[in-house]
């Protein structure tokens, strides 16, 4: 396991939150926290999506990216998931942290303040040097897409 330091700022709405934290020694990914205020919780009804504040910004490593991830057990629980999971936050990027959840649940799901809504998974990441060519290697699968594979 390698270990990078991530400097995070806390946004004037989050300053009584959590920074985001790993739940076991091992987890990939780091829990964010909704930074909605106290009194006006974000409710998602059943097929609807919502931008959810985490009262963060960060400052990434050259060479590496952010992914927002879902977490399972607003899945599994209430059909809470990330819409662009996983959502990439890039290096260079300084604004807030936001996770946009859709409900697929049967049921309004209420957001409230310090609850935990997506993981946070640190990746390395790469850039291509795209070259164009006028043929492709050859391989047993060929042009086989969408199932093509059995499955």
């Amino acid at each position: 396991m390698t270990i990078i330091d991530v400097r995070i700022i806390r946004l004037p709405h989050g300053h009584d939150l959590p920074l985001p934290s790993y739940q076991s020694a091992l987890a990939a990914g780091a829990d964010l926290i909704a930074a909605v205020t106290q009194d006006a919780p974000i409710t998602i009804q059943p097929g609807a999506r919502a931008l959810v504040p985490t009262g963060i910004a960060i400052a990434l490593p050259a060479g590496t990216e952010a992914q927002v991830r879902p977490r399972s057990g607003l899945a599994m629980k209430q059909g809470l998931t990330v819409l662009n999971a996983p959502g990439t936050i890039d290096a260079d990027y300084r604004g807030e942290v936001q996770v946009l959840l859709i409900n697929h649940g049967s049921e309004s799901v209420a957001i409230t303040r310090g609850m935990r809504i997506a993981q946070l998974v640190i990746a390395p990441i790469m850039q291509a040097m795209f070259q164009e060519a006028t043929t492709l290697d050859e391989t047993q699968r060929g042009a086989g897409g969408f199932g093509s594979t059995g499955g």
